[in-house]
């Protein structure tokens, strides 16, 4: 399941390095990421950096992009391979 950033997010500006994939960007108003690049760290770490990262725990995971470990990994695979 990909994660998403809600409305609670105060700009802070910790979550976007700490992406791997490059899935969080500045939206409109808040940071949003990108479901096609969000793997929840799978591949990368155990957990999602940016939930780690995050002061006020606004990245819950996103209900309309539900994914299993299986298809995580697979994205992960997609994404490091069009890096290279």
């Amino acid at each position: 399941m990909a994660l998403m950033i809600t409305d609670e997010c105060i700009n802070c500006d910790v979550c976007e390095p700490e992406c791997p994939n490059n899935a969080i960007s500045q939206g409109e108003e808040i940071y949003i990421i990108d479901p096609d690049k969000c793997t929840e760290c799978v591949g990368h770490f155990d957990t999602p950096q940016c939930r780690e990262v995050c002061p006020v725990d606004c990245i819950p995971a996103d209900p309309d992009h539900v994914e299993d470990q299986d298809t995580l990994m697979q994205k992960f695979l997609k994404l490091t391979a069009q890096k290279a």
